[in-house]
């Protein structure tokens, strides 16, 4: 017998990919169990699917910085905060954090297909009772023209959202004067498209053309440098609210009139912040 769950949740993750470097993800989880039926004519009760699946994925995998160790010019190693990675193709990175910020994978690349194979064969390995094999499917949320590809990671924050290099693959919606405007979504879907997003509290200088990024928080101590080319500093922490809040007054700044920007964070979840700018043009 085989039991399906569809949108079970929602896996959020960073991973690094040997053409486009950082890159922000975020996927729906669909499961499939199969097993023989028990005495009460059920397999696993749907009220305990989700929570165990998603304790299993939420304390492993999500919000971590996918690594495939196997990609060209990528080293890992020890280091006083934990792991140090350090890139050279597409671009130079360097980031060091506590062992749990990362996911280590011995891959070239990264695959949405891939690491639904290895979850399923995570979870698959101590399933509950009367359950003999999990099927993991990983799936992108389809895209109108507006969205974005962000990676950032929140100090404040109490749970995993601190570690440093963790994203989202998100949804944007842009209302200027009252009608949606898809030439500014695509335009700032280009602007945020892999983009590091950074509090400018976290800021520890800059050189060579580069950011270096950092600080301590509850799981320990979290430092990146990429090239300034792929990174945009806010003056806030980089919250979903603060990015929505961010992107309207920027909007309303350069175009003027009223703005209302519905930035998502990840799949079905967001902010919607308003501004209005002096200028009246298009």
């Amino acid at each position: 017998m085989i039991l399906f769950v569809n949108a079970l949740g929602a896996l959020d993750v960073s991973l690094w990919c040997p053409q486009r470097g950082l890159v922000g993800a975020s996927y729906h989880i669909d499961v499939e169990l199969e097993g023989p039926l028990g005495e009460d004519g059920m397999l696993f009760d749907f009220g305990d699917v989700k929570p165990w699946i998603k304790s299993r994925i939420d304390s492993t995998v999500d919000h971590t910085l996918l690594v495939p160790t196997k990609a060209h010019d990528i080293t890992v190693g020890e280091c006083n905060d934990g792991l140090r990675l350090q890139t050279r193709h597409p671009w130079p990175m360097e980031l060091r954090a506590p062992r749990q910020a990362y996911t280590l994978l011995p891959w070239q690349q990264i695959t949405p297909e891939r690491l639904g194979d290895y979850l399923s064969a995570e979870l698959s390995r101590r399933p509950p009772a009367q359950v003999e094999k999990i099927r993991v499917t990983l799936r992108e949320e389809p895209h109108e023209a507006g969205g974005y590809t962000y990676s950032h990671g929140l100090r404040r924050h109490k749970g995993n959202c601190q570690r440093i290099a963790h994203g989202h693959r998100s949804r944007l919606a842009i209302w200027h004067n009252g009608q949606r405007s898809e030439a500014l979504e695509i335009q700032w879907s280009k602007r945020l498209e892999d983009i590091y997003l950074i509090d400018q509290a976290d800021l520890i200088d800059t050189d060579n053309d580069m950011y270096h990024v950092g600080y301590d928080s509850a799981q320990g101590r979290f430092s990146i440098r990429l090239p300034q080319e792929h990174a945009e500093i806010l003056p806030t922490p980089t919250t979903v609210e603060q990015i929505a809040h961010w992107m309207a007054k920027e909007i309303a700044s350069l175009h003027g009139g009223s703005v209302r920007v519905q930035a998502f964070e990840g799949i079905d979840k967001g902010a919607v912040a308003t501004a209005h700018g002096a200028r009246n043009s298009a």
